[in-house]
């Protein structure tokens, strides 16, 4: 079902009367992954005249919660996320009158692996960094707790270097990625977690280590790489346009023996690779100043389009097509329509 963007001011209007005089600048939270492509496009935005948005990092966990809070001056406009909609999240954005949501995706992004230029070269399998950062893991065709300390524990053709990896906490959308896109698939190569139920082998494949190699460094991504520049020795998982922006000082890990680059992800070779959205509460288009104008720069060719000043900061555009229609549905508004409805 589709609505008319520009039809949902007369029903925002009730349900947010008095919002343009209470806030006149957008208001967008989520994922760290989508945040600087959020804040390109709010400086674009800008410099054209109109209030910037304040954009802010809570992770698109924490951003689903927050967005999904309820419709009105007090609860953001939008919500980046580098992952889709949970159900749960949907049931919470009903549960609070959030009714009408449009879900745009901009594009997709290789989860990387990086660490500075003067570490070692690495170039690892996902089984590999499973058994680098798992809490539990096949050893004798028993299922351990994590005894590898060293990588060269794990194969001894890797670096003599300690495990440590910078990563993601559970809010975030790229540690579900992570978990989803290279922990249970690399899980597949033990035979006694694949032997495991469905629900055991979801939780041993799931859950990372706390012992100390692997290391929850907030939701603020450009604090892994002042870590990874700092420390030539740790290893760093972030979405491809923290390395992409700071690739004199960093380099990708190669996964299954690709390295991660605009080719390489946008053909689907490189495997640890996401798609990136954007939700839009649609009561607040007509009401909230601007907010319809900024949906619309975010999908314009100028913006999310080969050659477009978010290809510039590490985004891998969509087919022409899928552009399009991506668009289309961006600005008229077209309502969610994942889980029934």
């Amino acid at each position: 079902m589709k609505l008319n963007a520009l039809g949902l001011a007369a029903v925002a209007s009730v349900a947010i009367v008095g919002a343009a005089e209470a806030r006149d600048q957008i208001r967008i939270v989520g994922s760290s992954t989508v945040f600087p492509y959020t804040q390109a496009v709010s400086e674009e935005f800008g410099a054209a005249g109109y209030n910037a948005p304040v954009v802010e990092s809570t992770g698109t966990g924490g951003g689903m919660q927050i967005f999904c809070g309820g419709v009105g001056v007090d609860h953001p406009d939008i919500t980046g996320a580098s992952r889709a909609m949970k159900k749960s999240e949907f049931e919470l954005c009903l549960k609070n009158g959030v009714d009408s949501i449009t879900e745009v995706q901009i594009g997709s992004d290789g989860l990387s692996i990086a660490h500075s230029q003067e570490g070692p070269e690495f170039d690892l399998t996902k089984a590999q960094i499973f058994q680098a950062l798992a809490a539990k893991v096949e050893v004798g065709g028993k299922i351990v707790d994590n005894p590898y300390k060293m990588w060269s524990d794990i194969d001894p053709s890797l670096p003599k270097e300690e495990i440590t990896v910078f990563g993601p906490p559970p809010t975030s959308g790229t540690r579900d990625a992570f978990v989803e896109l290279v922990m249970e698939e690399g899980c597949e190569a033990f035979g006694a977690i694949k032997a495991l139920d469905k629900k055991e082998r979801k939780q041993v494949c799931g859950r990372m280590r706390q012992d100390g190699p692997f290391i929850e460094a907030g939701e603020n991504d450009n604090l892994i790489v002042q870590r990874l520049q700092a420390d030539p020795h740790a290893l760093g998982i972030f979405g491809y346009s923290f390395l992409y922006e700071n690739q004199d000082t960093l380099k990708a890990v190669a996964v299954n023996g690709v390295l991660p680059n605009e080719e390489t992800i946008a053909d689907g070779s490189y495997t640890v690779s996401r798609p990136l959205f954007f939700y839009v509460k649609n009561a607040h288009r007509g009401v909230i100043p601007g907010l319809q104008e900024f949906v619309e720069e975010y999908v314009s060719e100028e913006a999310m389009g080969p050659g477009g000043y978010l290809e510039e900061r590490g985004l891998i555009p969509m087919s022409d097509a899928k552009r399009e229609d991506v668009r289309t549905q961006a600005v008229e508004g077209a309502m969610m329509g994942r889980y029934g409805s």
